[in-house]
């Protein structure tokens, strides 16, 4: 499967972006999803995972309650709400499809990975 991120941009903080990430073929729908970022000099970090059907999702800490993450399997899409931003939550932000269909924070369980798209949040 392919994946393409979008949604990214320049926000100030307390703002809000919805990202996105659209799949190709058939058997997105068999995936669990997930969203990691990357700020530059740190490792990359789990944000939110979603299980296949969209019934479970499981985030880090330091997003709960201020992202919600989603999707949409008819329309090959996920999403990652994310409101009440922080200057810490600055990076690049990737989606990820791991071909065991449940929610997870590790890299290493994610078979397939979109470019990222550039969340700014300014102070």
């Amino acid at each position: 499967v392919q994946l393409q991120a979008s949604g990214g941009g320049l926000v100030q903080a307390g703002g809000s972006l919805r990202l996105s990430c659209v799949g190709s073929g058939r058997t997105f729908s068999m995936y669990g999803m997930g969203w990691f970022r990357q700020a530059p000099g740190k490792e990359r970090e789990f944000v939110a995972s979603i299980s296949w059907s969209g019934g479970t999702t499981y985030y880090a800490d330091s997003v709960k309650g201020r992202f919600t993450i989603s999707r949409d399997n008819a329309k090959n899409t996920m999403y990652l709400q994310m409101n009440r931003l922080k200057p810490e939550d600055t990076a690049v932000y990737y989606c990820a499809a791991g071909s065991r269909g449940w929610v997870t924070n590790e890299v290493l369980s994610y078979d397939y990975w979109g470019l990222g798209t550039q969340v700014t949040v300014s102070s």
